[in-house]
C-alpha cells in the first residue's frame, strides 16, 4: 500500500451559503437519492476512478454535471484505487460552483497505508447543526439535503478513536445536479425572455 506523511489529527463540516439553511441529514443512500430525484434533479457521481494512483498538488478540480468541484488540503491530496484522500491527516475541503442542493459521499478514515480505520465522523453545518457518527467501512454513507440555500462547500475531518493519525477519505462523491433537459429549458426560457424585451 501507499505511504503518506503523518501529521496532526482531525469532522466533516458542511458549510451552507446561508446561515438560515435547513439541512436534512441521512445515512440511507436510497432515501437521499429519492429526495434528490423528488426535488427535480438527478444524482451525479464522482467515483474518482479516473484519477491515477499517487500524489496530487492541491487544489484538484473536475466537473460533475454542471458543477465544478474543487478539492483542497494542506500538503496535497492522494488517490489509491479510487479512494480520494489527503496526503496528511488534515481537513479535506470540497467546494462546489455553483452551489448544490444536496451532497453525499462514502466518507471514512484511513491510516497512512490506506487501511480503513474506525473513527468518529463529525458534521457541523454553518447553522451550528452538528452530526456525529462512527465510521468503520468505505461503504459508510452520509448525505445532506438543503431545503433552503445551496451547499457551497464540505470539509471532511475524521477523529481517531485511539492513537494514530487518521486521513480524511472519500470513495464516492454524490451531488444533486440538474436533470439533462433542465439546462436546455432554462437556456430556452432565457432566450424567450430576451426576445420579449427586444
Amino acid at each position: 500500500m501507499s505511504s503518506r506523511f503523518v501529521g496532526s489529527a482531525v469532522a466533516v463540516v458542511v458549510l451552507c451559503a446561508s446561515a438560515q439553511a435547513s439541512v436534512i441529514v441521512s445515512n440511507s443512500q436510497a432515501l437521499w437519492n429519492w429526495r434528490v430525484t423528488n426535488g427535480g434533479q438527478v444524482v451525479g457521481t464522482e467515483n474518482f476512478n479516473g484519477f491515477a494512483n499517487g500524489f496530487y498538488s492541491a487544489p484538484v478540480s473536475d466537473t460533475l454535471g454542471n458543477v465544478v468541484w474543487t478539492a483542497s488540503a494542506t500538503g496535497g491530496l492522494y488517490v489509491d484505487n479510487g479512494y480520494f484522500s489527503t496526503n496528511n491527516p488534515v481537513p479535506l475541503t470540497f467546494t462546489f460552483n455553483p452551489g448544490v442542493r444536496a451532497v453525499a459521499g462514502n466518507i471514512f478514515g484511513t491510516d497512512i497505508n490506506f487501511n480503513v480505520v474506525t473513527c468518529v465522523v463529525s458534521v457541523t453545518l454553518a447553522t451550528g447543526f452538528t452530526y456525529e457518527g462512527i465510521s468503520s467501512s468505505p461503504t459508510d454513507f452520509v448525505g445532506f439535503y438543503s431545503t433552503a440555500a445551496d451547499i457551497s462547500s464540505m470539509t471532511i475531518v475524521p477523529s481517531p478513536l485511539a492513537t494514530g493519525a487518521v486521513f480524511a477519505t472519500i470513495d464516492n462523491l454524490y451531488l444533486a445536479v440538474p436533470a439533462p433537459g433542465a439546462a436546455a429549458l432554462i437556456g430556452l426560457a432565457g432566450l424567450v425572455a430576451r426576445r420579449r424585451r427586444a
